[in-house]
């Protein structure tokens, strides 16, 4: 018991609090609450509006967001609606959402860090209005705005803000995911009747997944090789990869237009308010001007021109702009871990289980193997917290300073945030489950159903361990830009600068083993560079020798291991450069306690 009335004097202040508003609820209520013990009940208050008021600029729009729901419960989605009822929840929300003067396009096209906040927001009122949302605003209304021009979006800004034009963002096929430059379907341009031609040549390219598809869709932005006759005289097509053209679904009365095929999805392990559907076309016919060209174009000859002087950079620029979806998700999946983290400590805060003998019994939370549970959650969602807003803010300096650098550095957090933060999160999920014991398996509290609904951001908007890899892919680009040279030459420069103290050294060759230098945030950050820059000059030294053998493919396989733990190592880095930005070192102090591991362990 001794470790427990140590950490006592922490809980308690935290406990108290947390029970301070269900207690006031509960007593207007005219409910009485099972008595606490004395320690519960005299301890000290803090004022939670101070702490609001430093982590969160933004609340005025959460309450405007929250009390849309609080008073009005029939929004809210029970555990027993069918998937049928959920969709057709999902889309009366989206309408009251509207209809309160909230409009996701508006900020998304100007204040991109409301629009993220707005994803946080829904994310704890039902994850799949904020996956809805999502495909509407971010994937189908954003890939207009970003990759089409001022005509595409006079033609649709409107429409597409009001709900009045449902769309589609339909890049995955059955056959091909993740590897997008693979994708097979096909828009061919007949000059003759200035016409692109929609095709999906056998079935591993029916478009799969995509959401809005199944019941409300009426147009969608199609992914597909783009085609035009060759030019040197000879017949044959020149394939110019992967486009976005607006393909329309269905008319007014919602039925399939001619040559479009859509089936539903059906049930997912969860989000089932929203309507996946796949998606089939047979030569539909769409006006050439239907291509959103902002990075390429292709006049009534054929001519294909583009600013951008190679197929992979205008690919990579394309998918460059679809960044925010990560971003968006990022946001929701931090929402979605405060909410898990807030029911679980409340929850052991007041479930009294065991004590000494002749004494009352003792609040779950006070127990050590609780605290070791719940409290490193508690610490790294202060960090994801802080780490989201460093990310919403390079997002929006790079659509403001459009710099090339900022692009590539966003891209890379942005992919290696998603896939932290969300596996993190669905970790989590699990853990404030099983500490809420037997009532935490209750559907009505929501940890199950998050749990489920939360599980698929692992995999879209890029599966974690593809963007993870990108991650590393970025670190060793920078490596070999800042050693340049033979593979001798730049090991030699490594050493160098590792001599010369411009790279870090093992902070752990000290073996100090004080408790107060094991949580010094300047230790921690030492420990994670060094783990990563040792990370880096291993895996770079592996890769060299693996190519030498097997080629770069197999070289990079075999060192997968490798690479994903690098990438690991790195995101927590960032996690302490945006702490330390914030100057919220108190919050990082207690998020490295569950980083540690990483140091040790990776």
């Amino acid at each position: 018991m001794g470790s427990l009335v140590l950490g006592r004097g922490r809980l308690q202040v935290l406990s108290r609090q947390l029970l301070q508003d269900e207690a006031q609820e509960q007593q207007a209520a005219g409910l009485v609450a099972s008595p606490c013990s004395a320690a519960v009940r005299s301890l000290p208050r803090f004022d939670p509006y101070i702490l609001e008021m430093y982590l969160d600029d933004l609340r005025e729009m959460k309450r405007q967001v929250y009390n849309l729901f609080k008073f009005r419960p029939e929004l809210l989605p029970g555990p027993e609606m069918s998937k049928e009822e959920r969709r057709a929840l999902v889309r009366t929300q989206l309408h009251a959402l509207l209809d309160s003067g909230i409009n996701p396009l508006s900020f998304f096209d100007r204040d991109y860090k409301k629009y993220f906040y707005l994803a946080e927001c829904l994310s704890l009122v039902d994850l799949s209005l904020m996956v809805k949302s999502g495909v509407q605003f971010s994937l189908w209304g954003g890939s207009v705005l970003n990759l089409g021009s001022e005509q595409h979006r006079r033609a649709y800004f409107d429409d597409i803000g009001t709900f009045r034009l449902p769309g589609c963002f339909a890049m995955t096929e059955l056959k091909h995911g993740s590897n997008v430059a693979a994708l097979q379907t096909e828009a061919v341009l007949d000059v003759l009747t200035d016409e692109w031609v929609i095709n999906t040549p056998d079935e591993g390219a029916i478009k799969w997944w995509i959401g809005n598809a199944a019941e409300d869709g009426k147009a969608a932005t199609v992914f597909a090789r783009l085609k035009v006759p060759a030019q040197n005289g000879q017949g044959g097509l020149m394939d110019h990869g992967v486009h976005a053209f607006i393909v329309p679904l269905r008319d007014e009365a919602g039925r399939c237009l001619p040559g479009v095929e859509i089936h539903d999805c059906g049930y997912k392990v969860g989000l089932n308010g929203v309507d996946n559907g796949a998606i089939r076309f047979s030569h539909v016919r769409v006006p050439r001007t239907n291509l959103l060209d902002r990075f390429a174009s292709v006049d009534k000859s054929g001519t294909y021109s583009s600013p951008l002087t190679s197929e992979g950079r205008r690919f990579a620029a394309t998918l460059g702009e679809l960044t925010g979806g990560r971003v968006g998700l990022t946001c929701g999946s931090v929402g979605v871990l405060k909410g898990a983290i807030t029911i679980a400590i409340r929850y052991s805060a007041g479930r009294q289980q065991f004590g000494p003998p002749d004494s009352a019994e003792v609040s779950v939370l006070d127990y050590q193997s609780t605290q070791l549970k719940l409290l490193p959650i508690l610490a790294t969602a202060y960090c994801m917290h802080f780490a989201k807003d460093h990310l919403v803010s390079l997002y929006c300096d790079m659509k403001r300073t459009k710099d090339a650098l900022l692009v590539e550095e966003v891209h890379a957090l942005s992919a290696g945030l998603k896939a932290y933060v969300t596996a993190y999160t669905q970790d989590a999920l699990s853990v404030c489950r099983e500490a809420c014991g037997g009532h935490g398996y209750a559907a009505i509290n929501r940890l199950g159903q998050l749990r489920s609904d939360h599980d698929i951001f692992q995999t879209f908007e890029g599966d974690n361990t593809v963007l993870l890899q990108q991650v590393t892919g970025t670190l060793l680009k920078g490596y070999r830009a800042k050693f340049k040279g033979a593979p001798i030459s730049s090991t030699v420069n490594y050493l160098k600068q590792y001599i010369g103290g411009a790279l870090p050294h093992n902070p752990l060759v000290t073996h100090e083993t004080d408790v107060r230098h094991l949580r010094d945030p300047t230790f921690l950050r030492g420990a994670l560079r060094y783990r990563v820059a040792r990370l880096l000059f291993t895996l770079q030294l592996r890769l060299r020798n693996q190519r030498a053998r097997v080629g770069d493919f197999y070289a990079w396989n075999s060192c997968l291991s490798h690479i994903l733990a690098l990438a690991n190592v790195s995101e927590c880095v960032g996690f302490i450069r945006s702490l330390s930005q914030n100057h919220s070192m108190s919050c990082a102090c207690m998020g490295m306690l569950s980083m540690n591991r990483l140091v040790f362990v990776s």
